[in-house]
């Protein structure tokens, strides 16, 4: 026999020796329970599997746990040195995750309203500033910032800009200079 065929012999009878796989679990934690198919497994099962599997693992680093699990920034609280509130909301934000409502003055098209939140998220991309924008309406978009304090640095630019209109953070409005000019004798 030459050496090809002793090699067919060999993993043929490696195959025929083990059990054929299937797709059965176990979902017992002793022997001898019944087990189900992975193709019937609900999505309670699947979090059941996933709360099983990390339960014996190690836990995660401060740093590499969801955002929602970490604990909030130490943070010290002098009442002399916050004169501005918004200065203490802008600490509070530190290290969270953080969306901006910017409107755009006039009517613009779709692809207009884009190229101009476009310009502006590469602006603040190039003053060191991680955003991320997506457009909700025909003059809306969210900007999204992972370090909710620098939203504050990006409204101050924002609000100087001839198109924004306004500039939404925290419920609270901040006009820009594409703001129509309202009369102050109307109500």
């Amino acid at each position: 026999m030459d050496f090809s065929i002793q090699w067919l012999m060999l993993i043929g009878s490696c195959i025929a020796v083990h059990e054929p796989v299937s797709n059965k679990v176990n979902t017992g934690a002793a022997a001898g329970t019944k087990t189900k198919d992975i193709r019937d497994y609900t999505d309670a099962d699947m979090e059941r599997l996933y709360e099983e599997w990390e339960a014996g693992s190690e836990p995660l680093e401060e740093d590499e746990l969801p955002e929602w699990k970490r604990p909030p920034p130490k943070q010290s609280f002098d009442p002399s040195k916050v004169s501005n509130p918004e200065e203490l909301v802008r600490a509070s934000k530190k290290s969270r995750t953080l969306m901006m409502f910017v409107g755009v003055s006039g009517t613009p098209s779709r692809d207009e309203l884009e190229d101009i939140t476009k310009l502006w998220q590469t602006s603040l991309f190039n003053a060191q500033i991680d955003v991320q924008r997506f457009i909700i309406d025909d003059h809306r978009a969210i900007f999204m910032f992972s370090d909710g304090a620098a939203a504050w640095d990006a409204k101050e630019y924002l609000i100087n800009q001839e198109r924004c209109s306004e500039v939404t953070i925290e419920g609270r409005s901040y006009p820009g200079k594409g703001a129509k000019a309202t009369n102050k004798d109307e109500l």
